[in-house]
């Protein structure tokens, strides 16, 4: 099965429509980390605010879960959507006020090229199992001036593995690939992906690096995508 399958049968969707855990990715040989549901199902906490806080003009959120960011971006006036595989996590993004569509983020999307801001938070590094992939594919999302923001480990780990979405209880889904990149390993291959300028946080033991896309020629001129475009399909 996929990993989009994955995130779209239970125990996941069971858990977000009841905005509570306990919720875990489970490794084959037992190791089990625990997914927060709870905060993400509620309104963004002081370490939320500092990414929101950078954030300029047009924002892409992958893997937007409920949708906290989306919607407080939205309140804040920027042109923001969420995407995620879960249609449960953009049903809630839209009750919560919010604009998501149900994508990959390695599926076309919407103003490609045009983004100011990409957000991989709570984890998303990890989407595809593959940093590397997922890096490149975030320069194509990215203005030339654009910024992508990372939440990383914190513990310097570069892993990558098969997980299972558990709820410790029982229930276990399809297995997926996924990645955990501390930051000195997330800055390494964000370097080799075309990133550059990082610059480091850390709240309440969450830690954020802000990568700047590289440009690859002095021809910065583009356009912001209008509302439309955001919100289209």
């Amino acid at each position: 099965m996929t990993a989009v399958a994955a995130w779209t049968a239970d125990p996941y969707t069971v858990a977000l429509r009841s905005g509570r855990g306990p919720l875990y990715l489970r490794r084959g040989d037992g190791w089990l980390l625990p997914l927060d549901v709870e905060r993400w199902c509620e309104a963004p906490d002081p370490a939320d605010w500092t990414v929101l806080g950078r954030c300029r003009g047009a924002v892409l959120d992958i893997g937007c879960g409920p949708g906290r960011l989306v919607s407080a971006l939205a309140a804040r006036g920027h042109r923001a959507l969420g995407i995620d595989v879960s249609p449960e996590a953009v049903a809630r993004t839209a009750r919560s006020g919010g604009a998501a569509l149900h994508r990959s983020v390695f599926e076309p999307l919407p103003a490609e090229g045009r983004w100011d801001t990409a957000l991989l938070i709570d984890g998303n590094i990890g989407i595809g199992g593959d940093p590397a992939a997922l890096l490149t594919r975030m320069r194509e999302l990215v203005a030339v001036t654009g910024t992508l923001i990372v939440e990383c480990v914190d513990a310097e780990v570069d892993e990558r593995c098969e997980v299972s979405v558990a709820d410790g209880r029982g229930a276990l889904g399809a297995p997926f690939q996924w990645a955990r990149l501390g930051a000195d390993a997330l800055t390494a291959r964000a370097g080799a992906a075309g990133w550059d300028r990082p610059e480091r946080w850390t709240v309440d033991g969450r830690v954020f690096v802000a990568l700047r896309r590289r440009p690859v020629s002095p021809g910065w001129g583009r356009r912001l995508p209008h509302v439309g475009e955001v919100d289209a399909g």
